[in-house]
């Protein structure tokens, strides 16, 4: 997995439609539930007449921890959910989270930091295991 500016990030050998399966399973484990999907490609080809690869934007929420950060952030849902995007690009399935450590640290609210590590390990630990072509 690699970490960029904002994201956690890896690549798969599966296909973009199980990859999809995979993050929405390992997302539960964590979990999160999804609130949101959003089929990219399709939205963008309806209203665009773009045609891209598959990409889809999964929304997923902790409830115990996004009722915890909005606790001490009220203004932080404007942030939330926290996104999967899983798409292709270049004959390979990536899978990229959000990472909420950074995306946090603009807040600037140290009681933000303790929540934002545990969701960024349980994202990591989705990305991680949503890629692996096994089923854990």
């Amino acid at each position: 997995m690699l970490t960029a500016s904002y994201t956690l990030t890896t690549t798969t050998t599966l296909g973009h439609d199980e990859a999809v399966d995979r993050v929405r399973q390992e997302l539960q484990k964590e979990g999160f539930s999804v609130l949101c999907e959003i089929n990219v490609a399709a939205k963008l080809n309806e209203k665009l007449g773009v045609n891209r690869g598959p990409y889809m934007i999964l929304g997923a929420c902790m409830p115990a921890l996004a009722h915890r950060s909005l606790t001490h952030e009220p203004d932080l849902g404007a942030l939330l959910p926290c996104n999967v995007a899983v798409y292709r690009l270049e004959a390979q399935t990536h899978i990229a989270a959000v990472d909420p450590g950074r995306m946090l640290s603009i807040v600037g609210n140290p009681d933000l930091e303790p929540i934002a590590a545990d969701v960024r390990e349980r994202l990591a630990a989705v990305v991680e295991c949503a890629a692996s072509p096994q089923v854990p």
